[in-house]
């Protein structure tokens, strides 16, 4: 059974505040490599959500 919009924007949300908590550059807004691909991933997935 494939995830609905929600569930995978909720699971975007959670990886993208796990990585931010102990992430400094992302704290600051200036994202490093590995929290810029989960940022856009939240934010793509939460325009999704919020348009539909």
């Amino acid at each position: 059974m494939a995830d609905s919009l929600h569930t995978r924007y909720m699971a975007a949300s959670d990886a993208w505040r796990v990585h931010r908590k102990g992430c400094t550059p992302c704290q600051t807004g200036r994202h490093c490599e590995a929290g810029t691909p989960l940022f856009e991933r939240f934010a793509r997935l939460q325009d999704a959500y919020l348009n539909r």
